[in-house]
């Protein structure tokens, strides 16, 4: 969603420049904001820093092409961009950079958990306890809440009304996914144990 602020003065349509140079500037414009911030920034907070009529997916195409071969690179996590560093340079950062207080740090059990979250959501606990054969803790449902991977998503038409859970959008920053269609394939997912087939 939009951000609501007011807009600063400053020239978005730079008729004073070539087209070529008119073009690199709106990229250079949209890499600056998407370097700027650590969220993903919508399509429409990224069409106010450039003319009008000018299609942001191609500036995200040429930039994403000119930073080709660089550490850095584009992502499309939900419904905006970000700049992030390749994944490939991960070794390198965590050899040099002190980023502990970044890392999600969760144990083997919850990410099984937040995968199966993922999949079936929305899911209540006694979902959650039907595919891994034992009560799900509300310290562990915590612990996922409070670093934002999870939320609480409509109540349940079951008696009681028990709460649901589902995933957002830090958790598809968090593991690099555009929208939930590109989670890994499940039957990939219970080959490899990080979650179980639901036995019925």
């Amino acid at each position: 969603m939009a951000k609501d602020r007011s807009d600063p003065e400053f020239d978005r349509e730079l008729s004073d420049l070539t087209p070529e140079l008119r073009w690199r500037e709106w990229m250079r414009r949209i890499e600056a904001v998407l370097f700027a911030t650590g969220s993903p920034v919508p399509r429409e907070d990224l069409a106010r820093v450039v003319g009008q009529g000018v299609s942001v997916d191609l500036l995200m195409e040429d930039l994403s092409t000119d930073l080709e071969g660089r550490a850095f690179e584009i992502a499309k996590v939900s419904e905006g961009w970000l700049l992030r560093t390749r994944v490939s340079y991960a070794p390198v950062i965590l050899a040099a950079a002190d980023i502990a207080a970044q890392l999600m740090d969760l144990a083997e059990f919850d990410v099984a958990v937040l995968a199966a979250i993922a999949y079936d959501q929305p899911i209540t606990r006694d979902g959650l306890k039907g595919i891994f054969g034992k009560e799900i803790s509300r310290d562990l449902i915590g612990r996922l809440h409070g670093r934002q991977l999870i939320a609480t998503g409509p109540r349940s038409p079951q008696p009681g009304a028990p709460y649901t859970y589902v995933t957002t959008e830090q958790f598809l920053l968090a593991f690099g996914l555009e929208s939930l269609r590109d989670l890994p394939d499940r039957e990939q997912m219970e080959d490899a144990g990080v979650i179980r087939a639901v036995r019925t």
